[in-house]
């Protein structure tokens, strides 16, 4: 966001529409990296083929950041400019990152968790708590980044900060494969494709829709009865009896048809997860930054809250919470993966309400100092008031994305599971997209009707107050949503951890 209103010069709302779309594209290509990792690589080797690409993406943007600069006149912005080398390469590189991400997001956890045993009870559990330090390691990263690498791109250049995760990236791929021979690698029990599979008992049933199917007295076959016709014989003598697909199959169709709800319902918590990387920083920079130690943190740097937030959350939660609640409710997980996922969602709610609370303050004080039409000045309100929002983003991370990593590899067929985190990922990818699609809504409507529009370049005439309140009646009906859907879901394992 920083990089893109400052050394690339595009208005605060292109910038956090480009910024959407990219963070949407990331955390969509996963179900393509996903579907080619389940169906013909395999984990391990789309890992490597990942971080491979990887490297080559970081590498590419280190090397745009050492070009020089397009020259704009003083209104102009890079979306009216040329299209020059380095603004083309900026968006090769970023979007080649995005191809890597494909497939090392989804696979990469799903490998993890593959080397725990889930017949065993004491690598199952561990496997709970596996989610949860894996968030707590990949937050750790986050934060060392995002306090160290703004403050070289600020104070030194951009070319070495972007250098530096490349140069992570190697050593990173070079202690996974130091690795391989301890591993344990998943072999499949049915040689059949798992999409080709499941799309089979959809097309069966599709096919046989005249049928009347057989009863099935267990809880599960009385969700999405239609298919149940997949077990039948087709009435038309031509149809092979071949095409009958298993009980198995069938279930193994209704539990990820099963996830649909539950996946729509958090789409507004993908819109809400969005803002902390857009507007969250761009009012930080509006604002008092002196950390009382003689240098300014970087508005950047601030993102650093959530995971410090998530960091000091998960110990408290996997230690503390988890065998207070245990001992409650006698689950071993304490409570069940929806209940953490909704919970999660009800406090980033209330982190929409703190930020409206928070940036009204601010309007106020720019007000009363008269810097209401000086973009560039300081409101002199300490940076330091952003802290109750991104604490509460982080401590509904806790909660709803571990929750929700959980539950999409838990509750998806076991040959699928990098598909089932990609699942996870998507509604990011989608929400970020939802969250571009409201900025521009919201920003046509206010330009256009208002003097000022909630999302105006001085955001000192700019209300994303309002924006923000509207996001938290979103959440509360996006809420509303979940928990009306959690209610009717049927957990696809005999015991739901």
């Amino acid at each position: 966001m920083i990089y893109l209103t400052g050394p690339l010069g595009q208005s605060t709302a292109r910038a956090a529409e480009n910024v959407n779309v990219w963070s949407g594209t990331s955390t969509m290509l996963p179900l393509v990296g996903a579907f080619i990792a389940d169906s013909f690589l395999g984990r391990y080797r789309t890992i490597v083929i990942a971080s491979l690409i990887y490297i080559l993406g970081l590498g590419l943007l280190s090397l745009t950041a050492m070009l020089p600069l397009p020259k704009l006149s003083h209104k102009e912005t890079v979306s009216g400019a040329s299209l020059d080398l380095k603004l083309v390469l900026f968006y090769v590189a970023l979007y080649i990152i995005a191809i890597a991400q494909s497939g090392h997001k989804p696979c990469v956890q799903a490998f993890g968790a593959d080397q725990f045993d889930g017949d065993d009870p004491d690598e199952c559990k561990a496997k709970s708590s596996f989610f949860n330090w894996w968030y707590f390691g990949m937050n750790g990263g986050i934060v060392a980044s995002n306090l160290i690498l703004p403050y070289i791109m600020d104070n030194l250049n951009w070319a070495l900060g972007f250098a530096i995760p490349c140069g992570i990236m190697v050593v990173a791929l070079a202690i996974f494969l130091m690795g391989t021979k301890t591993y344990r690698f998943i072999v499949k029990t049915d040689e059949r494709n798992p999409f080709a599979r499941i799309g089979g008992v959809f097309v069966t049933a599709a096919r046989n829709w005249r049928t009347t199917p057989p009863a099935l007295l267990h809880q599960e076959s009385q969700q999405f009865k239609f298919l149940n016709k997949a077990l039948c014989t087709a009435l038309d003598p031509k149809e092979h009896r071949t095409n009958i697909c298993t009980v198995a199959e069938v279930e193994e169709a209704r539990a990820v048809l099963r996830l649909g709800p539950i996946w729509v319902s958090c789409l507004i918590y993908g819109i809400v997860f969005a803002q902390s990387s857009t507007f969250f920083t761009k009012q930080g920079s509006t604002m008092d930054r002196a950390t009382g130690f003689g240098f300014d943190i970087p508005a950047a740097s601030l993102q650093s809250l959530i995971g410090i937030a998530v960091m000091v959350s998960m110990p408290i939660y996997d230690l503390i919470f988890i065998p207070v609640a245990r001992r409650i409710t006698g689950r071993l997980s304490g409570i069940t993966m929806l209940q953490r996922i909704g919970t999660g969602m009800l406090v980033s709610a209330l982190s929409m309400i703190v930020a409206a609370l928070v940036e009204q303050k601010r309007l106020e004080i720019a007000l009363e100092n008269g810097l209401t039409n000086d973009p560039s000045a300081t409101v002199p309100m300490s940076v330091w008031w952003l802290i109750p929002q991104y604490l509460l983003f982080g401590v509904a991370d806790v909660f709803t994305m571990v929750g929700l990593q959980e539950f999409f590899y838990d509750q998806v067929p076991s040959e699928l599971r990098s598909m089932g985190l990609s699942l996870y990922l998507s509604i990011f990818g989608i929400g970020n997209f939802l969250s571009s699609l409201l900025i521009f809504a919201v920003e046509y409507f206010t330009s256009s009707t208002l003097k000022d529009s909630w999302f105006a370049d001085n955001l000192n005439l700019a209300h994303l107050d309002y924006f923000y309140w509207l996001l938290a009646a979103l959440s509360f009906l996006g809420l509303a949503i979940y928990v009306y859907s959690a209610k009717a879901y049927i957990y696809s394992r005999a015991v739901a951890l």
